[in-house]
């Protein structure tokens, strides 16, 4: 029996690091981490709108810590606020010696993303309410940086 994927708020990706998205210091090269971010994120936007999706925003990728060749990789990916055509993903990198149940968190950023049609058209997404202590706070964290991005985009104007 198929099981109904759509509209869950959460994916989990877990996988190991291959040798080839190593870089010249021996660790993953961040190309690979953030190909791996878009792919979750992705399929976190995919599944709860049951549309494809474009990337609009990547933003605050931050590094916290290297991920070793051989480490298992665990991306989570969670709607934390959906607008109208919109959705807005956290995503959290955690790596692990995988004989070793201790994991750390290697790379945080946020990502939106719109639901489209196939003419490329944006189309309404289901929307997302926060339930939980946890969602709530990603919720108003999301809203945020939204208002954060407005200044961002105001500054780099003159730049595009």
């Amino acid at each position: 029996m198929a099981e109904n994927i759509h509209h869950n708020h959460s994916i989990t990706l877990r996988f190991l690091a291959q040798p080839s998205d190593v870089n010249f210091g021996g660790k993953v090269h961040g190309g690979a981490v953030m190909k791996w971010i878009d792919q979750a994120g992705y399929t976190c936007a995919a599944q709860w709108s049951g549309q494809y999706c474009v990337t609009v925003y990547v933003g605050g990728i931050r590094f916290y810590q290297p991920i070793a060749i051989g480490h298992l990789v665990e991306i989570t990916a969670s709607v934390i606020y959906t607008g109208n055509s919109s959705m807005h993903i956290a995503i959290n990198v955690y790596a692990s010696n995988p004989r070793e149940s201790h994991r750390i968190k290697t790379t945080h950023c946020i990502m939106v993303f719109a639901a489209v049609d196939d003419n490329g058209k944006t189309v309404p997404v289901p929307k997302w309410t926060p339930e939980t202590e946890e969602e709530l706070h990603m919720h108003d964290y999301a809203q945020r940086l939204m208002d954060l991005r407005k200044n961002i985009e105001e500054e780099m104007k003159p730049y595009l």
